[in-house]
């Protein structure tokens, strides 16, 4: 086990990131519907359909592998979206690579679904601008109603982002902060089929045929809480 560990910790932290990359662009927009899915089906998720209706945006990483034995490291692959909430008009996709490196007393392996709602114009902002670093002026915190402690807890709602996630594995210590999200050229190129800055590709609607089935599903998660409001009501 103590050799796994290792052995993935060092695949994470070499960033060739060859045993890890390389999901296409189609791969990873089907995964980051079953990701969605799998969180909004949750029976805490009340909180995190809410949370979508008056996003700025959202980033989804489907797999966020990491690894920890003293030092941590995780690597994962996703796509970020930005919201005009009033018109209900998607923009993108921009596909981005999360990567960080953590130290203290950490342990395991773990494999996560993570999503992250913009709460704030700056999130969507930092993003369009290029690589970021969580944590610092940039707060992220965990939804107030979900399922990974890892990101730290603000129940005022006024950090710049939410996670919500669901992880499979055993995993002690780390957190979300320090780590970086950055362009994943490669994924955005053959989407694209162009070189485009991040705030180009954000500024393009959602219509192409490749990302209609996640659209289809954040509108789905959206309008399934507005119908619960109306009966609230």
């Amino acid at each position: 086990m103590r050799r796994l560990i290792l052995l993935t910790l060092v695949a994470l932290l070499s960033l060739g990131t060859t045993a890890f990359a390389a999901q296409t662009p189609d791969e990873l927009l089907a995964d980051a519907v079953s990701a969605l899915k799998e969180i909004a089906e949750q029976p805490d998720s009340e909180h995190f359909n809410r949370m979508l209706q008056n996003a700025h945006g959202v980033a989804i990483f489907p797999s966020l592998i990491k690894a920890g034995l003293g030092l941590g490291g995780r690597f994962g692959e996703g796509v970020v979206l930005k919201y005009d909430a009033e018109k209900g008009v998607w923009y993108g996709p921009y596909f981005v690579q999360m990567k960080g490196i953590s130290y203290g007393f950490q342990l395991g392996v773990q494999t996560t679904s993570l999503v992250l709602v913009m709460a704030a114009e700056q999130g969507m902002q930092s993003l369009q601008e290029g690589k970021i670093t969580l944590g610092g002026n940039l707060s992220v915190a965990i939804g107030p109603i979900g399922r990974s402690a890892e990101a730290g807890t603000n129940l005022s709602l006024d950090a710049v982002m939410y996670s919500y996630s669901i992880s499979k594995g055993a995993f002690i210590g780390a957190s979300l902060e320090g780590a970086s999200i950055d362009n994943n050229v490669n994924a955005n190129h053959v989407y694209w089929n162009k070189v485009l800055t991040p705030e180009e590709m954000l500024t393009k609607r959602a219509s192409k045929r490749e990302i209609q089935g996640l659209i289809h599903e954040l509108n789905r998660i959206i309008d399934l809480d507005h119908q619960g409001q109306e009966v609230a009501s």
